[in-house]
């Protein structure tokens, strides 16, 4: 583990905490545990005011109490959303109640298991498709490959990218606008408006509008009704940019961080292909232990009496919800530190909890279960190429994953066509 009050980029991280930064990106499993034993709720100045609950307890109280914390805003920023609860600017996961209810009853259907299930052949083949372009170009262990970008980050985009009806080729168009909005919030950006999710977003609305309804969610939520009336456009745009946003970087930070760990140990390789019985519980214990999201909250307007683990908080105070070191707590996981890979009992918050707890868990689930098992059935032995694990780069803000994942493939296995239809 590495030694965060001794790292050469270390920092007072009870009051200095900035999750938008490369120090805190590389060691935040360590700063959590620190701050956990030291100072379970940290505040900075950062982004105008930010407190960090590091304790499953609290994590969870401040996630299920929807009176005194808002969701108006998820995103920290120093542009704070005033003004727009209950709906907020992305339903249903910016929307409080009452409104909150029915916004996620909408897209229910469009999550559910037997319609997740419909994707999964899609899935295994894009999975199959970008391992084809992989080893068509021969990489030797002299020749790294990037998992991450020419593997991981591809499926998500693939994946939401049809089930909206857009263009898989705007899969980089998705990338920079997920960068900008969760990597580096608030920050200035020389950017044609041409070149926004605003703009992308109102022209394929718009456009829509004037084409004959299509089989996808997009045409599924222009033709949903909210107590009668159609949904509005701003309604529509935010939903279709939480899918966007909240349904490609944490997928792709999930796979990119599952292939970092199997990268690291061989015997849970072997594990997952040898005894088939054990994938779920792996799955799952990959999702706990590198749940990729930080959700924030707001005091809500009005509210004087609010605490965070006893820490008295301010109405209109930011408030994050790192899912991931509640996932690491000791008081609520045996052996929290250490990945077990068949966890028998495991309520995991990779996907958050309470009424916001993510509607999209079991697209995730399906597509990170398909996006390692294709791997490992076509690339059974790899390695990290720079064997130091502290190489990789991870994400900031409040996604965390591998965004570079060099790997040194040492083994390929002969692809078994049947199991690929």
């Amino acid at each position: 583990m590495t030694d965060v009050a001794t790292s050469p980029h270390s920092r007072d991280w009870a009051t200095e905490f900035d999750h938008t930064k490369d120090d805190y990106a590389a060691a935040a499993p360590e700063i959590w545990d620190e701050l956990r034993s030291s100072c379970p709720v940290a505040h900075s100045d950062a982004h105008g005011g930010v407190w960090l609950p590091t304790r499953h307890a609290d994590v969870s109280a401040v996630a299920n109490d929807t009176d005194r914390f808002s969701s108006e805003g998820v995103i920290v920023n120093v542009w704070k959303p005033a003004g727009i609860a209950p709906v907020g600017y992305a339903p249903p996961i910016t929307s409080d109640p009452p409104f909150h209810a029915d916004a996620r009853r909408i897209l229910l259907p469009a999550f559910a298991p037997k319609q997740v299930a419909r994707w999964e052949d899609a899935t295994r083949a894009t999975c199959n498709e970008l391992i084809d372009e992989i080893l068509e170009s021969e990489p030797g262990p002299e020749d790294p490959v990037d998992a991450a970008t020419r593997y991981a980050q591809h499926i998500p985009v693939r994946v939401i990218a049809e089930m909206l009806g857009l263009p898989r080729e705007d899969g980089d168009r998705f990338r920079t606008f997920i960068h900008r909005i969760l990597e580096k919030p608030g920050q200035q950006h020389a950017t044609d408006p041409e070149d926004t999710l605003v703009h992308y977003l109102s022209t394929v609305i718009a456009a829509r509008r004037r084409e004959p309804a299509r089989d996808d969610l997009i045409g599924f939520l222009l033709d949903a009704e909210l107590e009668g009336e159609p949904l509005t456009d701003e309604h529509i745009f935010g939903s279709i940019a939480l899918l966007l946003i909240a349904g490609i970087d944490t997928t792709w930070s999930a796979i990119g961080s599952s292939l970092w760990h199997l990268a690291l140990h061989p015997e849970h390789r072997d594990r997952l292909r040898n005894d088939p019985d054990v994938e779920p519980f792996a799955i799952e214990e990959l999702l706990r232990f590198y749940a990729p999201v930080t959700m924030a909250r707001i005091v809500a307007e009005g509210v004087d009496d609010a605490e965070v683990g006893g820490c008295p908080v301010k109405s209109r105070d930011w408030v994050l919800l790192p899912f991931p070191a509640a996932n690491r707590d000791p008081e609520a996981f045996e052996r929290a530190d250490e990945f077990v890979i068949d966890r028998q009992r495991n309520r995991h918050l990779a996907f958050g909890l309470g009424i916001h707890r993510c509607l999209g868990s079991n697209l995730a689930r399906m597509e990170l279960r398909v996006a390692v098992t294709e791997w490992l059935r076509r690339i059974p032995d790899f390695e990290l190429a720079d064997p130091d694990p502290s190489s990789v780069r991870w994400s900031t803000g409040q996604v965390r994953g591998p965004r570079e994942l060099p790997v040194k493939i040492l083994r390929t296995a002969v692809p078994d066509e049947e199991a690929r239809q």
